[in-house]
């Protein structure tokens, strides 16, 4: 099980010479894919899943449009990867044991998340509590929230509320007990 955590930790562990090598989408996808995520390019509907499978060609032609990070082992520490990422409409957090609030956190503050990320589901992850959805306030233009099966949600109530007043036109879809 330590082994584990190690491996994972060092599948997240930011490149940022290969950042600036590759530009920022090329690297991500290499981040998330490692991770067990799948990625899908702007302009395209197939999901790719296969890290020896990434297209190649220009620099910059292939742009993340939308993550799947379910049963994935992302992490905060990989999360600087997401930085220079401007096309991404749409992520998935489902069963991915690794994020917990800061994690939240640390998107909402990504700037161009802010100005990009339309739709975000966050589905089974135990370790996401009150705290890391109010502080998806920061995501402006955010217009579909689904949340389901967060056992560390407490205040659902006064959390949608905050949500609600931060973000008027936000859809806010819950199952949670």
């Amino acid at each position: 099980r330590r082994f584990w955590g190690w491996l994972n930790a060092v599948f997240n562990k930011v490149d940022y010479e290969r950042i600036q090598a590759v530009g920022p989408d090329r690297a991500a996808s290499e981040w998330l894919l490692r991770c067990g995520a799948l990625v899908r390019y702007q302009g395209y509907q197939k999901w790719q899943q296969d890290y020896n499978g990434l297209p190649t060609g220009p620099l910059g032609k292939y742009k993340i449009e939308a993550i799947n990070a379910t049963d994935s082992c992302i992490m905060y520490r990989g999360f600087d990867y997401l930085d220079g990422l401007e096309h991404v409409t749409e992520i998935k957090l489902q069963k991915c044991i690794y994020i917990q609030d800061e994690c939240l956190q640390r998107l909402s503050q990504t700037k161009n998340l802010q100005k990009s990320l339309l739709q975000l589901k966050i589905i089974s992850c135990g370790n996401v509590t009150d705290k890391g959805v109010i502080a998806l306030h920061k995501l402006t233009n955010l217009e579909y929230l689904y949340l389901s099966d967060l056992p560390g949600i407490r205040e659902k109530e006064t959390t949608c509320r905050i949500l609600q007043r931060a973000l008027p036109n936000l859809e806010l879809e819950l199952d949670l007990e």
